[in-house]
């Protein structure tokens, strides 16, 4: 019997708001990175038909030009949509334990709020406007049921 392979598959797509401000920092050799956690929401029947909630908190982690940016552009609340892989690691603990985390590496983060950064020297700054959260993608519609579409337009 031929012995089976397993595929090499490490992809997670989720989007959430960040629980809190992301962590910048640099290493020893100047790469930047950001921490930051979201919070992805769920909604369910139950056996009893009553709509329920549920939260998943994901760790996200993201380096160089795309932690730059997570700087520039994140903070407590603002919605993203990521793209990236899972990774483990192990750290040891102020009290000595070893911890493990799973965490996503971030390889592309959208910004899904509108965004203004001053650009300038300090005296007549210019705010500039991003509006690429205005755009909308519906082109997945077609695939809801009439209830789950339903849903989508109350929450809006």
């Amino acid at each position: 019997m031929a012995e089976l392979k397993m595929p090499e598959l490490n992809s997670v797509i989720v989007a959430g708001n960040l629980t809190k401000d992301p962590v910048f920092r640099q290493t020893s050799n100047s790469t930047p990175v950001v921490n930051f956690h979201i919070a992805a929401n769920r909604r369910y029947k139950d056996s009893s038909n009553q709509w329920q909630e549920d939260v998943c908190y994901v760790g996200v982690v993201a380096w160089n030009k795309l932690a730059d940016s997570c700087r520039d552009r994140l903070k407590k609340g603002s919605a993203v949509l990521i793209d990236g892989e899972l990774q483990s690691r192990t750290f040891k603990t102020e009290d000595g334990k070893n911890r493990t985390v799973v965490e996503i590496k971030a390889k592309r983060i959208q910004f899904l709020n509108k965004f203004s950064k001053t650009q300038g020297n300090g005296e007549g700054d210019v705010i500039v406007e991003s509006d690429e959260a205005d755009y909308e993608d519906n082109t997945f519609d077609k695939f809801l049921t009439d209830e789950e579409s339903d849903l989508m337009k109350d929450n809006k």
